[in-house]
């Protein structure tokens, strides 16, 4: 009996990453901050593919949230071999415009709840003969997008720090793997009240999250290092090394600009 771990899993793709685990037979621990939805997406995953599904209700930044959820799945420490950092979020809008608080919140949930998700589940994941940890980046992580800023500087971060690790861990059994999944249709334009011509570019070439959990899930069991769900966002990912980095923060710049006065508002891609 193998049990996988996944944060964010409530909605969007890190539901759809649980879902796609339990059609292949792993029991799940899943972490969210949405209560009601984490129990919602739980009950339709166990009653769908007939697995063990145990919520925990964590928001990831407060500091004792490592604690918690470690102590939560000692329980289960002797199966489980997949871990699934999903949760993240970013905010559209200019920096000064949004509060210092908000942006370190940002950053404790992309890049510290990893890396502490990461470290405390190293040691659980050695005693398998094969295991899997998956960390969630983003197309963003390629580049620099304004008005994005921070979200896509965490992802930056996320990337790195997850092939930095794979290399340090090549000789382990342990696969480390980045996903990099570019515009998905989780209601990250409607969260982030963009205006209609980027509604329309979104809606252009969003992947569904279980198709990008798929590819998510294969990649992953495949040992592959980064993977980039859409020949699209294989695109958007690597070309921009090829261009003067002004023209391409230009084009991110013009792209999620606020046009109107309007709340900042948290967006949750995965």
């Amino acid at each position: 009996m193998s049990y996988a771990l996944v944060t964010g899993a409530a909605k969007g793709i890190g539901k759809a990453i649980a879902a796609e685990l339990a059609q292949r037979n792993y029991h799940l621990l899943l972490i969210d901050i949405n209560e009601a939805s984490l129990y919602d997406t739980a009950a339709a995953i166990a009653a769908q593919y007939h697995v063990n599904v145990h919520t925990l209700h964590q928001d990831l930044s407060h500091p004792d949230a490592l604690q918690k959820i470690t102590t939560w799945t000692s329980e289960w420490h002797d199966q489980l071999n997949v871990v699934v950092s999903n949760a993240g979020y970013g905010l559209n809008g200019a920096f000064e415009n949004i509060s210092l608080e908000e942006q370190f919140n940002i950053i404790d949930v992309n890049i510290k709840a990893q890396v502490g998700l990461s470290y405390a589940y190293i040691p659980v994941l050695r005693r398998f003969p094969k295991a899997y940890l998956l960390n969630l980046a983003s197309t963003t992580a390629y580049q620099t997008v304004p008005y994005l800023n921070i979200y896509a500087a965490t992802k930056a971060f996320a990337l790195s720090f997850t092939r930095g690790l794979r290399y340090e861990l090549r000789h382990s059994p342990i696969s480390v793997s980045a996903l990099s999944p570019g515009s998905t249709d989780t209601d990250f334009v409607n969260r982030a009240r963009m205006g209609d011509s980027t509604r329309k570019l979104a809606d252009r070439f969003n992947m569904t999250p279980e198709s990008v959990a798929r590819t998510a899930i294969n990649g992953l069991f495949r040992g592959k290092a980064e993977i980039v769900p859409g020949f699209i966002n294989k695109l958007n990912a690597f070309l921009p090394k090829f261009f003067p980095k002004s023209l391409v923060e230009k084009i991110a710049g013009n792209i999620y600009e606020p046009r109107e006065k309007t709340p900042v508002v948290a967006v949750t891609p995965g």
